[in-house]
């Protein structure tokens, strides 16, 4: 399930040089052409959607052609919960703000902070940051109702993207989340257990993010009485993962200093 050592298309917490392979702003553009010339029969005079969202029951219009780019929602309409006389959908357990950016996406490709490539650089940093290695003014954590408890935004975007069947903003997500720096600790283990617990078992990529993370940070995290706390708590499979990512990790160190000169541990 997951690599025997992390490279740097792994890590997190850190700013770092974003790969040729990273988000691609030609998928952008595709889904902005798809906004701003929709196809015959499919414009944004199709029927406006009510949305009523979270525990709070805040209201939210969209398109109803541009909410079925998600099959999450092409289906609902379609579906039990689908109430055609008034178009209304009901997410109670999604959140506001969170929601907020999932239409963004859907009708400009982004959300944001916008992620921004600096060509000259070959980087890529997010719209309003600093100084192009973090967040400057934009809050990087979302309080969610159901946990009770702060998350990371963009975690909670790609596990809500998930959801709804939309790969490219989960792609947009995970890129984003990789720009973020100065995260509490206690931060990332109720959002590494949130994404363990709204991520399918076969949907390894945002669960491989806080591993390499966890890893990589390994001197913070274990003198942290949170991390201690968290896994005499366990009921995560979490804790499993990691232990066998720092094994393979430990492996992949054996058998480079093998090559050189020979012994076990």
């Amino acid at each position: 399930m997951f690599k025997r050592s992390f490279h740097s298309r792994d890590r997190a917490g850190k700013a770092v040089k974003a790969s040729k392979r990273s988000y691609r702003e030609d998928v952008k553009l595709k889904m902005q052409q798809k906004m701003e010339s929709p196809p015959i029969g499919s414009t944004l005079t199709s029927p406006i959607v009510t949305l009523v969202v979270g525990c709070e029951a805040r209201l939210f219009a969209c398109h109803e052609d541009v909410l079925s780019l998600s099959p999450f929602f092409a289906a609902a309409l379609k579906g039990q919960f689908y109430e055609s006389s008034s178009k209304k959908v009901a997410l109670p357990d999604e959140e506001p703000e969170v929601f907020s950016s999932v239409l963004e996406y859907l009708y400009k490709g982004d959300y944001y902070p916008r992620l921004l490539h600096d060509k000259r650089r070959n980087t890529w940093q997010l719209e309003d940051a600093s100084d192009g290695f973090g967040r400057g003014s934009v809050e990087s954590t979302v309080y969610h109702n159901g946990v009770g408890g702060v998350l990371l935004k963009d975690s909670v975007i790609y596990c809500t993207a998930d959801k709804f069947g939309l790969d490219e903003l989960k792609r947009l997500a995970l890129r984003k989340q990789g720009l973020q720096i100065g995260i509490s600790v206690d931060v990332i283990l109720r959002t590494a257990r949130y994404a363990y617990e709204h991520t399918p078992d076969q949907d390894a990529k945002l669960r491989a993010h806080f591993l390499a993370l966890i890893i990589r940070s390994r001197k913070i995290f274990k003198r942290s009485g949170t991390m201690q706390n968290e896994m005499e708590i366990g009921g995560s499979k979490l804790f499993f993962d990691l232990f066998t990512a720092m094994s393979n990790h430990i492996d992949d160190i054996v058998d480079m200093t093998n090559n050189r000169s020979p012994k076990t541990i």
